[in-house]
């Protein structure tokens, strides 16, 4: 019947999920509890440098607040 293909498509979509899902977990952890950003476009990659003085410590996923800003 069509409910045998069931635990087949369960699995299948498991180990598909089961990457992205620790990607993202593994990024949190090796950041500072933040995850990953990511820039795919020109603009996306000036306001991650953009915020990379303001953190105060040159990393861009460490954000301080406005109190850094000269």
């Amino acid at each position: 019947m069509w409910f045998e293909i069931l635990p087949g498509l369960a699995i299948m979509g498991m180990c598909l999920a089961i990457p992205g899902v620790s990607t993202a977990y593994i990024h949190k952890f090796t950041n500072g509890g933040k995850e990953k950003r990511v820039a795919r476009l020109c603009c996306q990659w000036y306001l991650m440098e953009r915020d990379r003085p303001v953190s105060g410590v040159n990393r861009y996923y460490e954000c301080r607040g406005l109190e850094n800003i000269d």
